[in-house]
């Protein structure tokens, strides 16, 4: 198969990974209360500590009206809360609670135990070079999309 066909192939299997993986995701979530988008805004928040909703959608990548949405669930459930921001008196940080940290721990550690068995037979520099590449990809791709659409 030639490199062309070969890179075609791996962004259009992009698809159902993501599927297959939104699927697992949402099955490792049974029995905690979240949903797959309260899951996104707390993984930020645990990796990346207080945010306000337009940092929060800039690392997902999303719209920041959806994210306010998501971000309104995490607050109805109690797993976050809404702080002053010292840097902008408007834009209020979101930070966890005890209980959002500890459910997003819980649920960081389930994925990443799957994650390690899933890819028990897969080599460490195979996946370092899918990662590389994948992450070529997007970029090339949204620079792309930003000079076409621009």
């Amino acid at each position: 198969m030639e490199k062309t066909d070969l890179l075609y192939r791996l962004i259009w299997m992009s698809r159902p990974l993501m599927q297959a993986a939104e699927a697992s995701v949402e099955q490792g979530l049974a029995g905690t209360g979240l949903t797959v988008r309260m899951r996104a805004v707390l993984e930020i928040l645990h990796a990346h500590g207080d945010a306000t909703v337009p940092d929060i959608a800039r690392k997902l990548d999303i719209n920041r009206q959806y994210v306010q949405l998501m971000v309104n669930e995490t607050l109805g459930a109690g797993l976050t809360v809404q702080r002053p921001n010292p840097r902008h008196r408007r834009s209020i940080l979101l930070a966890l609670t005890e209980e959002g940290r500890a459910v997003i721990g819980q649920v960081i550690a389930r994925e990443r135990a799957l994650v390690a068995a899933i890819g028990a037979d897969i080599d460490a520099e195979d996946a370092r070079t899918a990662l590389t590449v994948v992450l070529a990809l997007v970029g090339k791709l949204k620079h792309h999309a930003g000079k076409v659409e621009g």
